[in-house]
């Protein structure tokens, strides 16, 4: 029987301590994670052939940095704000905003993150975000746990006849390479940086 032993994730390394847990700091740290996906999300790269937005590599990597528990909270926190109204989600300032554009084409893939910020902080809880191929793995699972969701979801609004993958999956695959490139590389990049200044 294979036995998963529960590892630090790398912001319980960075601040650890039973302290840094209680009062608000876990809710500082939401904020920040809150505001880290909002600037992810309005933040756009020309790509072809679509730009590419820094979300999904947000919530990978905040799921590694955080973990589950805290990954989730940070993400419900997030599609909160969104739900109520406050311009979080890519290019909601110039359409619909609140409940009416988590319904729309992009709902999928927003409920996506919730499965996206579990996978991920589960298989760092695991010690997989120390190492870069286990690391590339996990991410890769979450990029689909995204891209499933967000398919169903097109496929509920538009028909199951309709070219989904042409619409849902192909145009970001280049951008989502290279998301996941970078973000193969971060979190065991942080975690060697944190193991030698603590030698």
């Amino acid at each position: 029987m294979l036995t998963v032993h529960r590892q630090a994730v790398l912001v319980e390394m960075v601040m650890p301590g039973r302290a840094a847990w209680t009062g608000f700091r876990p809710f500082g740290l939401v904020l920040v994670g809150v505001f880290a996906l909002t600037l992810a999300a309005k933040t756009v790269v020309p790509m072809w052939p679509v730009p590419m937005t820094m979300g999904t590599f947000a919530v990978l990597t905040l799921g590694a940095v955080y973990g589950p528990r805290l990954g989730l909270i940070t993400v419900m926190a997030y599609l909160a704000c969104g739900a109520l109204g406050l311009d979080v989600f890519s290019g909601t300032a110039s359409s619909e905003t609140g409940l009416a554009y988590m319904v729309g084409p992009t709902g999928g893939y927003l409920a996506g993150y919730v499965f996206a910020v579990l996978v991920i902080g589960l298989a760092a809880r695991a010690g997989w975000d120390r190492s870069v191929p286990r690391m590339a793995l996990s991410l890769l699972a979450g990029n689909v746990v995204i891209y499933l969701p967000g398919l169903a979801w097109l496929g509920v609004l538009f028909g199951w006849d309709r070219p989904l993958l042409a619409w849902g999956v192909e145009p970001f695959l280049v951008g989502d390479v290279l998301k996941l490139c970078l973000a193969t590389c971060v979190t065991p990049l942080a975690w060697r940086m944190v193991s030698l200044n603590r030698r």
